[in-house]
């Protein structure tokens, strides 16, 4: 089914989203527009925290609705700043890809399953509907836009988020499709109206846009009152036989990424007590592009990671107990290949996941700042 046929069987607005020249008028008005909108996107909550330290000051008092309202207008700005740095280093045009044959629904579910709590928190339910395909594309980009479009529906959808792919006929291409609903049915204004696209268009979508873009993906969105279906089309898709390209020439030219920032936008949780340990863990990874958030123990760890799991958490060595073994077997069973590295207290340890028979990664204290880095890019880059 073609997009036309689409918009015939659906109703509403059907749009595709091409890439914009680099040198033009509209190119330039659009990143005045995404200045602007990563600009309030940041000021606002940040605004709102102020207020709120300038009345703890004022008072002397903070109850735990309060402390839980300051991190979460913290954590929407931040997460607007890294948008902005992903946004503007997939449009660099300095990326080269490694073009790898990846199973599209595996590394779909993959994603899903690591983020069930996320979504079961928010009371969305996934409904994956996932045809085997296999595409060709770069890892990391590909863990990047699918984290992308969740991250987009999710801020969007008001209960079910439909995951499909399937085969377009012609050209044989796989499409992944994305379907909710973004308005309650019973609060359109008509069955036939018209939705206003900005809504819609937050930063996520901006991060999910310039993704496909950079990663050479067409992309289609259509609306209509209540409903919002995306489908993105990977023209790379690998078959029995790929007319004119061969599998030699698929891999020619292209080393693994030097992307400098693959994992840029990964989750990392530091379970650790110690500010000095903090402080090292932070400036080893001060330029990946991390998302990194501190806890202080066990007990936190498992608190932060009842709404939603990160990608990877780094344990101090004094925090391991029952308490952890009891939250990573939790964890294992439902990520299995879910990324754990410990830190050791002392020496220049650096043993991978899988030394001796440890689903766990070490990392000596003595070599944080030069193997921290590698111990997590290696194990992160294991489930992309």
């Amino acid at each position: 089914m073609d997009m036309s046929d689409l918009e015939r069987k659906n109703g509403g607005q059907g749009r595709s989203h091409p890439a914009p020249p680099a040198d033009d008028s509209e190119s330039t008005q659009r990143w005045q527009q995404l200045v602007l909108e990563i600009g309030a996107a940041t000021a606002a909550p940040l605004s709102a925290a102020l207020e709120r330290i300038h009345a703890l000051i004022t008072s002397g008092k903070i109850d735990r609705a309060g402390l839980r309202a300051l991190r979460d207008e913290v954590e929407m700005a931040r997460q607007a700043g890294m948008i902005g740095q992903q946004i503007s280093r997939f449009a660099s045009g300095r990326l080269r890809q490694s073009h790898e044959r990846l199973q599209l629904a595996d590394t779909l579910k993959g994603v899903l399953s690591h983020r069930h709590r996320e979504t079961q928190a928010r009371g969305i339910v996934l409904k994956p509907t996932l045809k085997p395909a296999e595409v060709i594309v770069d890892a990391s980009l590909l863990f990047s836009l699918l984290n992308a479009v969740l991250d987009w529906a999710l801020g969007h959808a008001r209960s079910n988020i439909e995951f499909r792919i399937e085969m377009k006929a012609w050209p044989a291409h796989a499409q992944l499709v994305c379907r909710f609903a973004h308005r309650p049915a019973d609060l359109a204004p008509t069955a036939d109206a018209a939705p206003d696209p900005s809504t819609l268009e937050s930063l996520s979508w901006r991060l999910l846009e310039q993704t496909a873009w950079t990663m050479g993906l067409p992309i289609h969105r259509q609306d209509d009152a209540t409903q919002t279906t995306l489908t993105i089309e990977f023209p790379r898709t690998a078959n029995d036989e790929i007319s004119g390209v061969s599998t030699m020439e698929i891999d020619e030219g292209f080393a693994p990424s030097s992307n400098s920032k693959p994992l840029a936008g990964s989750h990392v949780l530091v379970v650790a007590s110690r500010r000095e340990v903090r402080v090292q863990i932070r400036d080893a990874l001060r330029n990946m592009g991390l998302i990194i958030d501190f806890v202080n123990s066990v007990d936190e760890a498992s608190e932060f990671c009842r709404e939603g799991l990160p990608h990877a958490i780094v344990i101090e060595s004094i925090q391991r107990g029952e308490k952890f073994a009891h939250l990573r077997e939790e964890i294992s069973a439902e990520v299995p290949d879910f990324v754990f590295i410990e830190i050791i207290e002392e020496g220049n340890t650096f043993e991978m996941s899988g030394f001796s028979g440890s689903n766990v990664a070490r990392v000596g204290r003595d070599v944080i700042d030069s193997s921290l880095p590698s111990a997590l890019m290696f194990e992160l880059s294991k489930g992309l």
